[in-house]
């Protein structure tokens, strides 16, 4: 019964669960707290629903058109499924963004793309390209309207929390 109290104690009924991740590739609806309001949902949140599987999607695009791999190879490169490689080359899943659209990002996304091809990076350095990427996109303004749509009360006019020169997630120190 503590794991189950756990397990829901952000959603208050089993199917909002399923909602959630749902929505996670399909779109966004706000979460309603149980006074009516909708819950805080941090821009990092809206990053992992729809900025991570936009890049994804175009990596493995390019790793299987560009670079000519097997869905299965571009799932174990990725760390996902060959099942989301399959989603994603087909644009079912990772079209909440355009990474296309912002320059900067598109032109790191496909630097990172081929030292992953050619196995050139490790890991850890994958994910701090991940994170700078996420940057790049999150400055050009680019995550305000799916903000938005996950928090409807949000100004995004007031907002700065991602387009600001120090963004709360980074570290004043890098």
């Amino acid at each position: 019964m503590k794991l189950r109290a756990i397990f829901l104690g952000r959603f208050h009924d089993i199917r909002h669960v399923f909602n959630d991740v749902r929505h996670a590739y399909i779109g966004f609806h706000p979460i309603k707290c149980s006074h009516g309001e909708a819950a805080l949902s941090m821009p990092c949140e809206v990053a992992v629903k729809s900025l991570v599987p936009a890049i994804r999607a175009l990596m493995a695009r390019e790793l299987t058109q560009t670079h000519r791999l097997k869905q299965e190879e571009v799932a174990r490169l990725l760390g996902i499924t060959q099942t989301a490689v399959s989603k994603y080359k087909g644009q079912v899943r990772g079209k909440a963004l355009n990474i296309e659209e912002i320059k900067e990002a598109h032109t790191m996304t496909l630097d990172v793309t081929n030292l992953l091809a050619k196995g050139q990076i490790s890991r850890p350095e994958l994910v701090k390209k991940f994170c700078l990427v996420c940057r790049v996109v999150r400055r050009t303004g680019a995550m305000c309207e799916l903000c938005k749509r996950s928090n409807p009360s949000l100004n995004v006019k007031l907002c700065r929390l991602c387009i600001s020169e120090n963004p709360a997630c980074i570290p004043n120190d890098e």
